[in-house]
């Protein structure tokens, strides 16, 4: 079974946020900032077939899980829900680092 993947406007904002945020970092970097980029698409794109082998982000909520995404030193987290047996949703994507992470 394969699941399709999609983002949440709020995710999308995520995504752009954290790439703009490598290249404020260093403006020249733009190689970090894409390597970022491509790990979540990595790590994302293993949700098409085993989305529920990753962990609950609630214990009330068996289909709302985290996917941890390795990156350097640290990463990033993917809150993710899972809707139906066809659709998997990504809600919101962090870094680790950041002070909202949970």
């Amino acid at each position: 079974m394969s699941y399709r993947v999609r983002f949440t406007e709020a995710a999308e904002t995520d995504l752009l946020r954290l790439y703009e945020f490598i290249l404020s970092k260093d403006q020249t970097d733009w190689s970090l900032a894409s390597r970022a980029l491509e790990a979540i698409k990595n790590g994302i794109k293993s949700l098409e077939l085993s989305p529920f082998s990753y962990r609950k982000a609630s214990p009330g909520n068996p289909f709302l899980r985290e996917l941890i995404i390795p990156f350097g030193a640290s990463g990033y987290v993917a809150l993710f829900e899972i809707e139906d047996e066809q659709t998997v949703t990504i809600l919101a994507v962090r870094h680790q680092l950041e002070e909202d992470y949970h």
